[in-house]
């Protein structure tokens, strides 16, 4: 597929230009089709050829974004991939992130690298908890959200009814962009609303391949070779929609406030490419970036990016670990030499690469909106910074506390610096927090869901040759303290049994319950117990 990569488009002055990138995730609840648009607006963009799928059987499914064996087995996302490609000009950086409720942590930094998103909704379930919880941190971040309402080929919610649930439960605006002619077995095609064209299939169950132009929705009533009911009752409740929901405002969508909507199929490829057109028509080139005490422009000269995520083992023949870097300015060359500003010292890159999920190519050249990879052996991890001098900070690259905590123990005791420099690694990845209790010499994994610790375990096992058990433990949450050292010295002293260091060796507070954890806050006014806090 590396050679399906384009080279990125340059401007006038022969530079790569980043008004032309589009850097955005995917968001979804688990099983409402994510990881199947992802990978149809990969063919729709000429990127690959076949796009497996997620429940087919042996080599088909194993997705082009899903490649670690436990999702390959499972049939599910836990890790964010990145897949850079191109269509009619425009540079695409597509984040896949994990779908499962479990890994809202590596979710949530990738959301830090994009500038929109796609919302992906399943037409019968409507809006769940995981797609709202992750609405909110785009809303939190104000990122452009493209709403895509997934499964029309299947039984689902009247579209005008479930557009009034998405408006109220979400307080969004919305704009119909398509609009389905039926649903489930009904299902003929879609209406275009800005190209002002019916797409419809030859066949049921077809590609829309035929296009039916029209002024007024209403010159689509008595459609050839479609039922008329079913066009009667799409036209009725599009004209609905176009009467009271508000048109499309370019500026009201760049702030967050109203959503354009594309309804669809994944599977059948409906809607896929009327939602990569808008993505590359009206979704927004790299945005400004907060840093500690400016902003950071992408169209300033000097380069500047952060880590937003760290992957070992991509290729387990070679144990490499990539830090995944969001560049926000400048144009980056192979081979510069960018300032760590939290190690303080410049590293010269040589080998940056551009990914297409697992696989890869060296890239000579980068602009703001890229994602570029850095193998290196432990420089780097989540939050830090490059630039090209500057001692600069970018904002909202979170750690959370964990909310199952576990006690690791070796099944080989002959193993435990193994076992040491592998939990660093995940831990540096986000996989887990590794704790380091004061008075315990074995070190307790912190999660928030199960199916982490599965991958974790399984991690260990495959990648490092590291078999362990879990054991109980009984602590329920941990929190991060802070405040006066004084303060925090004399509060671990007396709760000695309770406390751990984390991996920049910060003191974290183990509470046995939320009971034990609210009196601890009301007991030490002084301190802070933070349940999340900034990386770097």
């Amino acid at each position: 597929m590396l050679d399906q990569t384009p080279e990125a488009p340059a401007s006038a002055g022969g530079q790569p230009d980043f008004t032309r990138r589009r850097t955005f995730a995917i968001i979804s609840h688990p099983d409402a089709g994510k990881t199947t648009l992802t990978e149809k607006l990969l063919l729709a963009s000429g990127a690959i050829r076949q796009a497996g799928q997620v429940k087919a059987r042996g080599e088909r499914r194993r997705t082009r974004s899903d490649w670690m064996e436990i999702e390959q087995q499972r049939g599910i996302s836990v890790t964010s991939s990145v897949m850079t490609f191109e269509r009619d000009g425009i540079v695409f950086n597509l984040l896949d992130t994990p779908g499962h409720s479990d890994f809202s942590e590596d979710t949530y930094r990738t959301l830090s690298a994009v500038d929109a998103a796609v919302m992906v909704i399943d037409v019968a379930k409507g809006i769940e908890s995981q797609t709202r919880k992750l609405f909110e941190v785009c809303r939190l971040r104000d990122i452009p959200i493209f709403t895509f309402i997934n499964k029309v080929d299947r039984e689902g919610q009247d579209p005008l009814g479930l557009m009034d649930d998405i408006a109220a439960t979400l307080a969004l605006d919305l704009t119909p962009f398509t609009w389905p002619i039926g649903l489930g077995t009904d299902f003929r095609g879609l209406i275009d609303v800005p190209g002002k064209r019916a797409l419809l299939a030859e066949e049921r169950g077809g590609p829309l391949t035929r296009i039916v132009p029209y002024e007024d929705p209403i010159d689509l009533l008595g459609l050839e070779g479609v039922e008329a009911r079913i066009v009667e009752e799409a036209v009725e409740s599009l004209s609905l929609a176009l009467g009271v929901l508000p048109p499309f405002e370019l500026e009201s969508f760049r702030e967050g406030h109203l959503s354009p909507v594309f309804y669809g199929s994944a599977i059948k490829e409906a809607g896929v490419a009327q939602l990569l057109a808008g993505l590359g028509g009206f979704g927004p080139s790299p945005l400004p970036r907060n840093a500690n005490g400016r902003t950071v422009e992408p169209a300033e000269a000097n380069v500047s990016g952060f880590v937003f995520k760290v992957q070992a083992n991509m290729d387990p023949n070679h144990r490499d670990r990539v830090a995944f870097v969001r560049l926000c300015s400048g144009v980056f060359k192979r081979g510069m030499k960018l300032f760590n500003a939290r190690e303080k010292r410049h590293m010269a890159i040589a080998n940056p690469i551009f990914f297409f999920a697992q696989e890869r190519e060296t890239v000579d050249e980068a602009v703001a909106g890229d994602i570029i990879g850095i193998p290196n052996h432990g420089m780097l991890r989540v939050g830090d910074t490059l630039s090209e001098g500057e001692t600069i900070r970018f904002e909202g690259i979170p750690d959370f506390a964990p909310e199952i905590l576990r006690r690791v123990l070796l099944a080989d005791p002959m193993k435990s610096k193994q076992l040491q420099k592998a939990l660093h690694d995940l831990a540096e990845e986000g996989v887990t927090q590794v704790l380091r209790p004061l008075t315990d010499p074995a070190p307790i994994v912190g999660v928030v869901g199960t199916l982490q610790l599965d991958v974790l375990s399984s991690r260990l096992d495959k990648e490092y040759g590291v078999p362990i058990r879990y054991e109980s433990v009984s602590f329920v949450t941990a929190r991060w303290i802070t405040g006066d050292r004084a303060e925090v010295d004399r509060f671990a002293e007396t709760s000695r049994s309770s406390i751990a260091l984390d991996r920049d060796d910060q003191p974290v507070y183990l509470a046995r319950s939320q009971w034990v954890l609210d009196r601890a806050i009301e007991e030490w006014p002084k301190l802070k117990f933070v349940a999340v806090k900034e990386r770097g």
